[in-house]
């Protein structure tokens, strides 16, 4: 197969998955944006985590939040755990690589806060742990997942299902919704900027 074969087929696979996902799940994603509004209305912050790809994406949706999507507006309260190398490798090597999340979930959470946990599969160890920990804290957690959202599903209070199996096209269908999800919340907290609306 040709490259130009290949990239249409791809980018044909990348339409269908994107079609196939809003037609179905719009609403999740304008739910889950209320949800993450709610708590940064109510002087909370989001955690955001994730393992390789959804790491970085983790990192871009904590940057799109702190400084701006379309907006001109204050800065929003975002952290991803994926950034601090001395706590990630300290707590992998004198503890377990379950427990990177969750220590620092555990630090850094307060009441009102709220997690985004991303994962193809739902199935990855640090994701559970750090799902299980905000589950205890009693915060609510989104979850961009994959597959058929693994054991994460369960642990997020709002789980948004990419219903797909291969990595690359659930990862480029999760950074859509993050992009959408930041401008829904901005939308949300700053009416007074012309298309925004209160929540």
């Amino acid at each position: 197969m040709s490259f130009a074969d290949r990239c249409r087929r791809d980018v044909q696979a990348h339409l269908d998955v994107v079609s196939e996902f809003f037609d179905a799940h719009a609403a999740d994603v304008q739910r889950a944006a209320e949800l993450l509004a709610r708590a940064l209305a109510g002087g909370g912050k989001i955690l955001l985590f994730g393992n390789g790809g959804s790491a970085a994406d983790a990192q871009h949706l904590s940057a799109e939040l702190v400084n701006r999507m379309t907006r001109d507006r204050r800065a929003l309260s975002a952290l991803a755990l994926t950034t601090d190398s001395s706590i990630l490798t300290s707590v992998a090597n004198d503890s377990a690589y379950d427990q990177i999340f969750a220590r620092q979930i555990e630090a850094l959470a307060r009441p009102g806060d709220a997690v985004v946990a991303i994962s193809t599969s739902g199935k990855s160890p640090s994701i559970l742990e750090g799902l299980r920990r905000t589950r205890a804290l009693g915060l609510p957690a989104v979850g961009l997942l994959g597959n058929d959202g693994g054991g994460a599903a369960a642990l997020c209070e709002h789980p948004v299902i990419v219903r797909h199996g291969v990595t690359a096209r659930i990862q480029e269908v999760h950074i859509l919704i993050g992009h959408l999800i930041c401008e829904e919340v901005e939308a949300l907290l700053v009416p007074n900027i012309p298309g925004g609306k209160p929540i």
